[in-house]
């Protein structure tokens, strides 16, 4: 009987890895850039250009940025379950102790492949019910409050997340030698 970390990866596998991560971490760098900068400005069209303004005597209305917590909300959102993603890509996720050191040692390579297929199992159905409540909120046609925007769009960050670590836990399981390596303390 083979040993599980004898299957190799086909050579473009690690790229396609590594790119699919950068594509994550661009997307979660740039939702949370957004987040920072739009609610800076706010605050400070709210508590430095506004009040300067009035002390000059010059009425400008309101200063903060319209929205500005709902955009951040709807980023935050999209920004999170790419990071689902990226901890999975990373190996930084937590990982509960229980089970471990019940099967003998031989035996860790093939128990951890089937941890990865169980874990992939059990995201894609997460997967699928996230695809029902995007489902949900298109067919009720959902709109955000004040914008008046659907959300679904945003939403499907929601069953994208689940889908790429489901997607990498299969991957894990088929070549472990693409599998990250754990930090060396997880809290």
């Amino acid at each position: 009987m083979n040993d599980a970390s004898d299957a190799s990866a086909p050579p473009g596998a690690a790229r396609v890895l590594a790119a699919w991560h950068r594509v994550e971490c661009w997307i979660a760098v740039a939702c949370f850039s957004f987040i920072a900068i739009i609610l800076v400005l706010d605050v400070l069209g709210r508590e430095f250009v506004g009040p300067v303004f009035n002390l000059l005597g010059i009425d400008v209305g309101p200063t903060g940025i319209f929205a500005s917590q709902r955009f951040s909300i709807y980023a935050l959102v999209v920004g999170s379950f790419a990071g689902i993603g990226i901890a999975t890509a990373t190996g930084s996720h937590l990982v509960p102790r229980v089970g471990f050191g019940w099967a003998p040692k031989a035996w860790e390579p093939w128990m951890d492949r089937l941890a990865d297929a169980v874990t992939g199992c059990f995201l894609l159905a997460v997967t699928y019910y996230g695809i029902l409540f995007v489902n949900s909120t298109f067919a009720a046609d959902l709109r955000a409050p004040v914008l008046n925007w659907a959300v679904w769009p945003f939403q499907i960050a929601i069953p994208a997340g689940f889908l790429s670590a489901a997607s990498r836990y299969f991957i894990y399981a088929i070549w472990p030698s693409l599998r990250p390596r754990p930090p060396e303390f997880q809290e």
